[in-house]
């Protein structure tokens, strides 16, 4: 039986995407040129608009703009470079009516990007830094706290494979979500962190992730809407076999990085906004 349903609405700045019956499609703008996603990567403001309009005609609701590659071996990029990366694109997407997301663990980009209009901070770090929760309070901006076994993605160690995975994130958020409300971050997402890549262990770690999607009731029972960020895999068969399993059990949003394929799906399991 699919999990039950969340209820209520999610605000992102002056809009209210109501909760339940929908799966809303984040698709992905990455601004960072080493990114291996790289038919989601954009060189200039216009290329960005280009592919945040077309996301938008297939059905995506939330652009997610990214400034530095999430991948361990990718190389670090400074604050400054990062803000100037995302800056202009942010304002620019959302001067063109797109709900904007900015991918980050730094808390000067986050606050950056909201300056320039976004309305999600999808934090990586898992919202464990004081600044960050700083900028996500005063803003009131929505928080995905990314659920990570490290301090940011670039830290990570080798994949620990558990048999319930969800109960141990579960876990993790029940003890996160009051912590989070003592310092003003209410408008809250849960993200598994399932697309955060670990070192190691790959068709373990692709078992597990399944796992943690069909174990998705666990998180909704925290009375937050959960989001569901579709891992890259090598084979397109794989990548839209995790995009049913989430729709399956009623994301109320997944981000994906095949954003044609997420929203069709979405069409076809009765789940698009």
């Amino acid at each position: 039986m699919a999990p039950a349903a969340s209820v209520g609405e999610l605000r992102l700045g002056d809009a209210a995407l109501p909760l339940g019956e929908v799966t809303y499609v984040m698709a992905v703008v990455n601004v960072s040129p080493d990114s291996k996603n790289t038919h989601t990567v954009a060189r200039s403001v216009d290329e960005a608009l280009l592919m945040a309009d077309r996301y938008r005609e297939w059905g995506a609701t939330i652009i997610d703009v990214g400034g530095q590659s999430s991948h361990y071996d990718n190389p670090a990029v400074p604050t400054e470079e990062e803000v100037a990366r995302i800056a202009p694109v942010v304002e620019a997407l959302a001067s063109d009516g797109h709900l904007v997301s900015i991918d980050t663990w730094k808390p000067e980009v986050a606050e950056a990007a909201l300056r320039s209009g976004a309305v999600v901070v999808n934090d990586t770090g898992g919202l464990a830094d004081p600044g960050m929760r700083a900028v996500a309070a005063k803003s009131g901006a929505a928080a995905v706290a990314v659920r990570i076994e490290a301090a940011n993605p670039r830290e990570v160690g080798e994949i620990e494979v558990w048999d319930d995975p969800a109960g141990r994130a579960a876990d993790g958020f029940r003890t996160l979500l009051p912590q989070l409300e003592a310092d003003g971050v209410t408008n809250v997402v849960l993200d598994p962190g399932i697309a955060i890549n670990y070192r190691g262990g790959y068709e373990a770690y692709t078992e597990m992730q399944l796992r943690m999607i069909a174990g998705a009731d666990q998180l909704r029972a925290l009375g937050k809407p959960v989001l569901i960020p579709i891992p890259r895999k090598r084979d397109a068969h794989r990548v839209a076999a995790f995009i049913s399993l989430a729709l399956e059990h009623r994301a109320d949003i997944i981000r994906a990085h095949d954003a044609a394929m997420a929203c069709d799906l979405a069409r076809l399991f009765r789940r698009a906004g």
